[in-house]
């Protein structure tokens, strides 16, 4: 799978950890930025990694700031991403099996980088489940979109 990967400067430190957990899951990770602990806005690099998921050139991203909230708002706000803060693995693996969540942000100074490892793996080793019942739900989520 690939799987893209982005961070504004709060999240920079965390981004080298979470590449690194992404290629060692099997995976290939692609590094959008930035590329330095030098001030930037989240909403650039969120950006960024949803034009490459919405335009299939990965199927996953994992989005890094300081807290996870900037970049998650800044994701849900384009179609067809359905992000959310996973700071337990339970809810990393469950928001993809229930809710086809494509892209975990992450909070780069609320967690710790063993814990950054845990969530991409619980991440990307989930599927959606495809249960009606999720299924459904999803569809109301696509119908909220499509009226926005």
């Amino acid at each position: 799978m690939r799987v893209a990967v982005a961070s504004d400067h709060a999240g920079f430190i965390m981004k080298k950890v979470v590449l690194e957990a992404v290629q060692t899951a099997g995976h290939d990770a692609l590094d959008l930025g930035t590329f330095s602990q030098e001030r930037v806005d989240y909403p650039d690099f969120a950006e960024r990694a949803c034009r490459v998921i919405q335009s299939g050139q990965a199927e996953r991203g994992i989005l890094i700031c300081g807290s996870g909230v900037g970049v998650c708002i800044a994701a849900n706000k384009m179609k067809g991403i359905y992000a959310s803060v996973c700071h337990d693995t339970f809810s990393a693996h469950q928001g993809v099996e229930h809710d086809e969540m494509n892209v975990l942000c992450l909070g780069g100074q609320i967690i710790g980088s063993e814990l950054a490892k845990e969530l991409v793996n619980a991440f990307l080793s989930a599927h959606f489940s495809g249960i009606d019942r999720y299924q459904n739900r999803v569809n109301k989520v696509h119908t909220l979109e499509d009226n926005g």
